[in-house]
């Protein structure tokens, strides 16, 4: 009888030296969940919020507010070009915080075990300045990470990669030893083209195996 080769079993363990540093989040149905339908229907109704939503491109105006341009701007713009959703357009600077509906499950823990575990975390959110102080009165876990990168403070906005180089800036690291999670695909698309280790958020679980395949103990 022929002995046959002795095959060693493949083991498929955490790296023990993570690919990378730090982490860094997006806010919005990342860590937490936003829809602007609750707080423009407190002002002008469900009916017309829904309208509205389906008629006015809201995520490209509502963006350039993200990239620093005032609500008092914005409505002057809608004014103008819009005015049948004016109404609309200020019940949702005026309700904004029904629009943040809790935290996204799961994230905050991570965060919290992120933390603990010393791992570096920061904040880059497309979020208007005026409007951002809401997020850190509401979720203290906002309160654990390094920094926070606010896009209408800084007047620029994801997906310009100038954003990703202030957020490794303020991180004190080169961007492909940051991971980056957000949930909108050309904003990871932008990461990971400038060599992030970009994810794409679908959820908590998910999450947890993606940052687990780079070594970051979650």
């Amino acid at each position: 009888m022929t002995d046959l080769p002795v095959v060693e079993p493949v083991e498929t363990q955490t790296p023990s030296t993570p690919a990378v540093d730090g982490v860094v989040w997006d806010f919005g149905n990342v860590l937490i969940r936003w829809d602007p339908l609750p707080a423009i229907a407190a002002g002008v109704g469900d009916a017309d919020a829904r309208r509205f939503m389906e008629s006015f491109d809201f995520g490209s105006w509502n963006h350039v507010q993200d990239a620093g341009r005032t609500w008092a701007q914005a409505l002057t713009v809608l004014e103008t070009e819009a005015p049948e959703w004016l109404a609309a357009g200020a019940a949702y600077v005026d309700n904004f915080p029904l629009s943040l509906l809790g935290p996204v499950p799961g994230t905050h823990e991570l965060v919290r075990e992120l933390d603990a575990a010393g791992v570096v975390q920061l904040g880059l959110t497309n979020w208007s300045a005026e409007l951002y102080p809401h997020a850190p009165a509401t979720y203290d876990v906002i309160g654990l990470l390094r920094d926070v990168v606010i896009s209408g403070q800084e007047s620029l906005a994801k997906p310009d990669p100038a954003i990703y180089q202030l957020a490794a800036e303020r991180a004190g690291m080169p961007l492909d030893r940051l991971a980056f999670i957000d949930d909108s695909i050309a904003n990871v698309a932008a990461a990971a083209a400038l060599g992030m280790q970009a994810f794409q958020f679908t959820g908590a679980e998910q999450l947890r195996r993606d940052l687990r395949s780079l070594g970051l103990p979650t």
